[in-house]
């Protein structure tokens, strides 16, 4: 008869003790370089927000036609000698903007201009080699967590055509009658700039976190928060697009009042091109009336998302839409003080840079909807 044991003996030192709980099958995951990915990625957020605001001073100072061609791979030499730089003058000679514009600028004036934009296409080849030589090393020693390959060769493909498209936008400035390029293409030019550096913001906030992190946030989804913010960054995008059209045609310097334009609510002028749809591209009366319309529109519309953010059952998401109120407000701010004063440069990049940090805490705010952090839940500590 086997001998009785009390209820709390301890286990035998002999016999193996319980193995440790284990992990979720995504904790057990390979992780891959999620800092160093992460790392990677500011680095390129930051060229592409430098690359913003030197597009934004080529514009301002009208430098985008000074160079004349598009040469990917040899255009990153400079003229090096007197010779190069009188051949690259004699090219810029040739198109109308020196001759309707610029007509007797010196070979000084030129190289102010040639500079701006020669920096600007070089700024594209450096962000390009960055993220080529970022993406192989991560490929090839084989750290690119699951899944996001796809990802991050999204990140260089849509910087490719970034390329081409700068170069489409040049080229239309280059055609018969342009002084300057078309301002659709220009919209295209910057809108693009903002949906790549959306991207990289959106997987720059999920690298912050493991894998198992976000899933489990993922489940205390404030689903509603997430499709105001949702609309609200479609809506600022579309709010950025009308602000380049302003800017290609420099209509933010003909109508310098406010609330009114030139005294009346709507300029009648806005109307005087035909077919009627070119206005909204080429008549500054239409595209600042517009522009001013939007910006109206979408500061209600920040106020009833921020109204609902701050509501949010997390003191992280409750912070980021406070935050974003606050600079809803400097925009609007800022951008009435940049039309009474006839849209100097500084006041210009300073808008710019504005829509910026604008845009990326849209996207803050919306991610923090989708995967809220618990540490700062209302009433709870993690």
């Amino acid at each position: 008869m086997a001998a009785k044991r009390a209820i709390f003996e301890d286990v035998s030192d002999s016999k193996k003790s319980a193995a440790p709980p284990q992990g979720g099958v995504i904790d057990r995951a390979p992780k891959g370089a999620r800092g160093a990915i992460r790392v990677w990625l500011m680095v390129l957020f930051a060229l592409v927000c430098v690359m913003i605001a030197v597009g934004g001073m080529t514009r301002l100072t009208d430098s985008g036609l000074s160079i004349t061609e598009w040469r990917p791979v040899t255009g990153a030499l400079p003229p090096l000698s007197a010779e190069d730089w009188a051949a690259e003058f004699e090219k810029y000679r040739q198109i109308d903007q020196y001759r309707l514009m610029n007509q007797g600028m010196s070979l000084a004036e030129f190289q102010v201009i040639y500079w701006w934009e020669w920096g600007h296409r070089q700024l594209g080849r450096v962000i390009g080699l960055v993220w080529g030589l970022g993406f192989l090393f991560f490929w090839l020693t084989k750290r690119i967590p699951t899944g996001w390959t796809p990802r991050l060769l999204l990140l260089g493909g849509l910087g490719g055509l970034q390329g081409a498209i700068g170069w489409w936008m040049v080229a239309s400035g280059l055609n018969a009658g342009m002084v300057s390029v078309a301002s659709y293409r220009l919209a295209t030019h910057l809108g693009l700039a903002f949906v790549i550096l959306g991207f990289i913001a959106w997987y720059t906030f999920l690298l912050n976190r493991t894998e198992a992190d976000l899933l489990k946030a993922r489940r205390a989804r404030e689903g509603k928060l997430f499709s105001l913010s949702t609309g609200l960054m479609h809506f600022a995008f579309l709010q950025i697009l009308l602000g380049a059209l302003v800017a290609g045609i420099d209509a933010g310097r003909s109508y310098t009042d406010w609330p009114l334009m030139n005294g009346v609510f709507f300029p009648p002028e806005a109307l005087d091109m035909v077919p009627i749809w070119q206005n909204f591209f080429e008549n500054p009366a239409m595209a600042q009336f517009v522009h001013r319309m939007a910006g109206y529109l979408l500061a209600v519309f920040a106020v009833i998302v921020w109204l609902r953010g701050r509501k949010s059952a997390y003191g992280a998401t409750r912070a980021a839409f406070n935050t974003l109120g606050l600079v809803v407000l400097a925009q609007i701010v800022l951008g009435i003080v940049t039309v009474v004063y006839a849209a100097p440069w500084q006041l210009g990049i300073a808008h710019q840079a504005t829509a910026v940090l604008l845009w990326v805490l849209v996207i803050r705010a919306r991610h923090l909807s989708q995967y809220p952090r618990f540490d700062n839940l209302r009433g709870a500590k993690a």
